[in-house]
């Protein structure tokens, strides 16, 4: 019988980002906290742009975003929130979160070792690129990783795709 397989990703839904960001947008132009304080928000490429007149008004429009995110299924750890906070650019704070796409090679190590240490004995991984491929003979065992990746406290998003 032939091993059995899947991928480890850590890739987001650009629709569903795209979706959050709309919907959060039409928030903070209704909301009376947010009337005459200059607050928007708006994805440009893979950067969710912020600005609000403000430090503490920006960073509540972030958590708006992140609120409207959560709502629909897209993890924090895909945001890269800097850790400066919003910057001054004239009279108005601007606050640049980018997004975070691929496993790096440093989680890809952790994320290997993890399932070398502490994963089910004949349970293969390998590092490709921004992914990980991990194969068994037994789909109990991979299932078995995968809820170990679950409950391990990562700071990478991942998701589990071309199981075979």
């Amino acid at each position: 019988m032939a091993d059995s397989s899947f991928d480890i990703v850590s890739k987001f839904d650009k629709q569903e980002i795209a979706n959050a960001v709309n919907s959060a947008s039409k928030e903070i132009a209704t909301r009376y906290d947010f009337k005459n304080v200059g607050a928007s928000v708006d994805l440009a490429g893979d950067v969710i742009k912020m600005k609000a007149n403000t430090e503490e008004r920006c960073l509540a429009v972030l958590d708006v975003v992140q609120t409207h995110l959560v709502k629909r299924k897209v993890s924090l750890k895909h945001l890269d929130v800097p850790e400066a906070g919003p910057r001054l650019s004239g009279k108005e704070y601007h606050l640049d979160v980018p997004l975070k796409e691929g496993i790096s090679q440093e989680n890809a190590k952790k994320i290997n070792k993890l399932i070398r240490d502490e994963g089910p004995k004949g349970v293969k991984s390998q590092i490709q690129g921004d992914e990980l491929r991990v194969s068994s003979k037994s789909r109990d065992d991979l299932q078995a990783v995968q809820r170990m990746l679950r409950e391990a406290d990562l700071d990478v998003a991942l998701s589990f795709t071309n199981q075979r």
